[in-house]
């Protein structure tokens, strides 16, 4: 699966109604009839979303027979998957920094109130006053 791929998994994923459908087929594996039964639009209808969704890769119909089962294809979840927890992890990376760098400079203020002879401000203990 390619960038494009994941682009047109988003964009299928957009609709609210093909999110249900990747959800109910999470689920298990059904007929096109059968999915069709749960929402109030025409078969067709569920087609063009279903269209969508193989296009995308989301879902699979085996050749063969009426009725065939729609089938989710985990590997589309799988490459949205490693997308997000990427960026996940570069935010997290970044939030680490920070929360190294903001208890550097917590170590750093405590050091000074030390120094000069102060166990905490004043304004941290609720007297605004020093009192």
């Amino acid at each position: 699966m390619t960038a494009d791929t994941l682009s047109l998994v988003f964009a299928a994923l957009a609709d609210p109604t093909r999110r249900d459908m990747v959800a109910r087929l999470s689920a298990d594996d059904t007929t096109v009839s059968q999915l069709a039964e749960r929402y109030p639009m025409s078969l067709q209808a569920v087609y063009k979303h279903l269209r969508v969704l193989e296009d995308a890769g989301l879902v699979s119909r085996p050749p063969g027979p009426q009725p065939r089962p729609v089938r989710l294809e985990v590997q589309a979840l799988d490459l949205m998957d490693t997308w997000i927890e990427r960026h996940r992890a570069r935010v997290e990376q970044r939030y680490r920094r920070l929360d190294a760098v903001l208890a550097e400079m917590k170590g750093d203020e405590d050091e000074q109130d030390h120094a000069d002879g102060h166990r905490s401000r004043p304004e941290a203990a609720g007297h605004p006053d020093g009192s």
